[in-house]
């Protein structure tokens, strides 16, 4: 790739940019996944969001890591992307690529960490200080995650990536991204514990904790697995998490009903304050996926329908964190449903002495993301 070719994909990073979009005026933070695919002119970003309380993190296209190693590149990343719209844009993040380590791309893999740390310097010497650097990670980072407490970052992954990349976020006062997706390891008989229905849980053995809920599993998993490594002082962030509303005719979980169901009861434990059975009286920072459907997505209808927004702008529905001004799909939005029973917690998850005998820790196939199931189901 010759030099201008770099440069020019460097700069266009921004307009093949996500952002993450605050909906919501409450004091914690639950935001939507943009993906923006135009090619708008690049100062249409400053207009939208600039003197406004939307705060944007702006996304690294993965093949723009090697290159953003170099200081040089990294300043002139900065100095295209970043500067002119800093501060009156609300430039909280930038996310180096997605889910790279999950790409099986070794040029990537390889040069994320120093990408990572290379951004950040272009940062401070430009005088920015407050703009994180950060690089979101699907769960399939995990093994022995089936019990949370037991999770660790595979081997493949923990010394050459995982420990310089906490030892910065631990530095810079930066959180750790990840990207957990329940609905991936859907199965009819795990379908109350995917989606927050009352279950008699899953026991964890090692701490006596009963898990009423995958999302909340999935975070302790992390939890446990980044404090094995010592760095339990770093910040979670879900970067990504939600459910399709419509699927093909042999995805019957994807429907309205169960959008509203799993991501209303996903905020619930984010923004509920009781926090985790690991992280107690804690509040994630979390970003729905997503904020339009992708009507023009390749794949099944599922691929095309996880947003909040039709891509003419009317509501899909309504989890309770738009303005008042947009309101509902002309009465489509169903009600929740039934909230857990009693003796579960959608907060934390937990049910410390349920009234019916929990299920024994078994080894159900627990798929964290997309690429976990479609690796699995090819055989690889």
């Amino acid at each position: 790739m010759t030099a201008t070719t770099r440069t020019t994909s460097i700069t266009t990073a921004l307009l093949h940019l996500s952002t993450l979009l605050h909906l919501s005026t409450t004091a914690f933070s639950i935001g939507v996944n943009y993906a923006s695919k135009s090619l708008t002119p690049i100062l249409t970003f400053s207009a939208v969001f600039a003197n406004t309380n939307i705060t944007v993190t702006v996304t690294v296209g993965n093949g723009d890591i090697p290159a953003l190693v170099d200081a040089n590149a990294a300043g002139r990343w900065v100095a295209n992307n970043i500067e002119p719209f800093y501060p009156q844009t609300r430039i909280k993040l930038i996310a180096v690529g997605n889910e790279i380590l999950f790409s099986g791309n070794k040029d990537w893999i390889s040069h994320l960490v120093p990408c990572i740390k290379s951004l950040h310097q272009a940062l401070v010497r430009a005088g920015i200080d407050d703009v994180k650097v950060s690089t979101p990670y699907t769960l399939g980072i995990l093994q022995d995650s089936v019990q949370p407490s037991a999770a660790r970052i595979k081997p493949a992954y923990a010394k050459v990536v995982f420990a310089p990349m906490l030892e910065f976020l631990r530095q810079t006062k930066s959180p750790l991204l990840i990207n957990p997706y329940p609905y991936f390891s859907y199965s009819q008989s795990m379908e109350n514990y995917i989606l927050f229905k009352p279950n008699p849980g899953i026991h964890d053995g090692n701490t006596n904790i009963t898990y009423t809920n995958m999302f909340v599993a999935m975070m302790d998993a992390v939890y446990s697995a980044i404090k094995a490594m010592g760095y339990d002082d770093v910040d979670i962030v879900v970067a990504e998490t939600g459910w399709p509303s419509l699927g093909d005719p042999d995805q019957p979980m994807c429907t309205v009903e169960n959008a509203v169901l799993y991501n209303k009861n996903m905020i619930e434990v984010a923004t509920s304050g009781e926090g985790t059975p690991l992280m107690p009286n804690r509040r994630f920072e979390t970003y729905i996926f997503a904020l339009f459907n992708e009507n023009l997505k390749p794949g099944t209808d599922a691929e095309r329908n996880w947003g909040l927004f039709r891509p003419d702008f009317t509501p899909v529905y309504d989890v309770g964190i738009m303005s008042s001004a947009v309101g509902k799909s002309n009465g489509s939005s169903p009600s929740p449903a039934a909230s857990p029973s009693p003796a579960t917690s959608p907060s934390t998850g937990a049910s410390p002495s349920p009234t019916a005998k929990p299920i024994e820790w078994f080894s159900p196939i627990t798929y964290h993301s997309k690429q976990d199931r479609e690796w699995a189901e090819s055989g690889r």
